[in-house]
């Protein structure tokens, strides 16, 4: 028989998972029989997501207030896992930020520490301690959500799109790390209408639906089936893989 995305017995843990794309895979993974961790910097937003996730799909999830920019925080959020369930079968390194600036001159050590520490240190710290106690028992599977802009960096978003080249790197060399019972891939979305494309503007996002092939930006819910099947048996042999998630973006650029 084939494998399934049937996920039922799974412990999954989602950061950034209080809203936009990491709200919506949560639920995907909970609907797909895991239990799933909310882990996000607002303890209020991730239980109401929780009770959310548990209401539409019947499983456990847990709420867990965690700014993955700061090492004591991703210990304490790993700590509060293991404490709770046993086990972390899937990690899904979402959380994220971006933000605006004038200029590259104008981008301060802080904004940039900021933007590095969320987008690709959290994650770091958070696989080296998950992926250690997966490997030393059932094995799991490690997702990290990237960004095409790490392939096509712009001027506009250059700290952003750094960090998010290092997650790629991170995901590359934990590919091997623990194979083969834990695997790492690496999603990378293009323009997607959630909170952080509020600040563009509505011709901005106009232009950046008119230039896609498929004529739309994408939606959370468009990251849902990827991370799902990343995270089941279905993608056994998938590790060190880099998908697109972008429409075909990409292939015009």
């Amino acid at each position: 028989m084939a494998p399934t995305f049937d996920l039922t017995g799974k412990v999954a843990v989602v950061t950034g998972g209080s809203r936009g794309i990491g709200r919506a895979v949560a639920e995907g993974l909970a609907d797909a029989g895991a239990d799933v961790v909310v882990a996000s910097r607002k303890l209020d937003a991730c239980e109401a997501a929780a009770r959310d996730i548990t209401a539409a799909t019947g499983r456990r999830a847990m709420a867990v207030a965690c700014h993955v920019g700061r090492w004591a925080d991703c210990d304490a959020l790993v700590d509060a896992v293991y404490a709770e369930f046993g086990r972390c079968d899937v990690l899904v390194n979402n959380a994220g930020m971006s933000p605006l600036y004038d200029g590259l001159p104008s981008v301060t050590e802080e904004l940039y520490d900021k933007v590095h520490a969320v987008n690709a240190r959290g994650p770091f710290r958070l696989s080296a301690l998950v992926g250690t106690r997966m490997a030393a028992g059932d094995g799991g599977s490690i997702v990290n959500v990237s960004t095409t802009g790490s392939l096509r960096p712009d001027t506009t978003d250059l700290p952003y799109a750094m960090a998010k080249a290092g997650l790629n790197a991170l995901t590359l060399a934990l590919a091997g790390a623990w194979a083969p019972k834990v695997r790492a891939n690496v999603v990378l979305p293009g323009a997607f209408d959630t909170d952080i494309a509020k600040a563009w503007g509505a011709e901005t996002k106009s232009q950046a639906a008119r230039l896609n092939p498929m004529q739309r930006m994408g939606s959370p819910r468009d990251m849902v089936g990827v991370c799902v099947f990343l995270a089941s048996d279905s993608a056994s042999y998938v590790n060190g893989a880099q998908i697109l998630v972008d429409g075909g973006l990409y292939r015009s650029l």
